[in-house]
């Protein structure tokens, strides 16, 4: 395989984590609601306010990507100032999955920092790729991947407060009744999100650049007003994306540091020779 393909294979991989995540808020013209998604509006500005207000969590999620991707997160996130947290990736299947066995490598930790994404490979793959530990992809190079689908943006909008105000955006929202999520108490609300039906320009923008035509949101609020599971599935040009997000913890400490320099490479140089050094 040549190594451009490696590197933006690899790209593709440690990036699906955002692939079914969207960014935003421009709730449905009233006109456009039901009457139960009216009567569910209330609950759920207060669910995004306290879930926001929260600023951190702990998060185990799977996400599935059509026959490319399939990957379980676990880790810690925080939302205050921007994204940051750790998690922990491990790929379970799929043809990115592939390519990232035949790399050495089947699990690593991700890192998000204010300026870029890290993401450490493991000694198998550094011994293949020039001995250093960590790839690093700035936020603006990631624009330039996903067929145009600014990746930058998605993977910052990765936290729970986040999936409220995509379901905020849906027109036929509604209560689906009280059910036990994770040994507690919570209310299940689920809607679709259509693009034609989004009012925000920008967010209409980022879902037509990532080729979404809809999608479906379930979120299940407990009683604090937190969310503690979500399930988005999109519909896209590519294919079916299937994102599961349990969150606890909210108020955990979240401390993420950079990577040290000397074992960390950056993902556009390697880009860069590899387009001038194929094979």
């Amino acid at each position: 395989m040549k190594r451009t393909t490696v590197w933006v294979t690899t790209a593709a991989a440690l990036t699906g984590l955002a692939a079914c995540t969207s960014s935003g808020s421009s709730e449905a013209p009233e006109g456009k609601r039901t009457s139960s998604a009216a009567a569910a509006l209330p609950a759920l500005r207060t669910a995004e306010r306290s879930t926001e207000r929260a600023e951190t969590a702990r998060v185990r999620s799977t996400t599935v990507i059509g026959t490319q991707l399939s990957l379980t997160a676990d880790g810690v996130l925080a939302w205050r100032d921007g994204l940051s947290g750790s998690l922990t990736i491990d790929y379970t299947g799929g043809t990115a999955a592939e390519t990232m066995r035949g790399l050495g490598v089947t699990s690593m930790e991700a890192r998000y920092l204010s300026d870029a994404y890290y993401a450490r490979m493991g000694d198998t793959f550094a011994a293949k790729m020039g001995g250093k530990h960590w790839l690093r992809y700035a936020y603006d190079d990631l624009k330039t991947l996903g067929g145009g689908a600014d990746l930058a943006d998605q993977m910052r909008s990765t936290t729970p407060n986040q999936s409220v105000r995509l379901l905020l955006d849906a027109g036929d929202v509604r209560e689906l009744g009280r059910e036990t999520v994770d040994g507690q108490p919570a209310t299940h609300y689920a809607g679709t999100v259509r693009v034609e039906d989004v009012t925000d320009t920008e967010l209409r923008r980022r879902l037509q650049d990532a080729k979404v035509t809809a999608e479906t949101v379930d979120i299940w609020i407990n009683e604090k007003n937190l969310l503690v599971k979500k399930v988005e599935k999109t519909s896209t040009t590519n294919g079916r994306v299937t994102q599961t997000a349990h969150y606890s913890d909210y108020g955990v400490k979240v401390a993420v540091q950079k990577p040290p320099a000397a074992d960390t490479e950056d993902f556009k140089t390697l880009l860069s020779q590899s387009s001038t050094n194929p094979t």
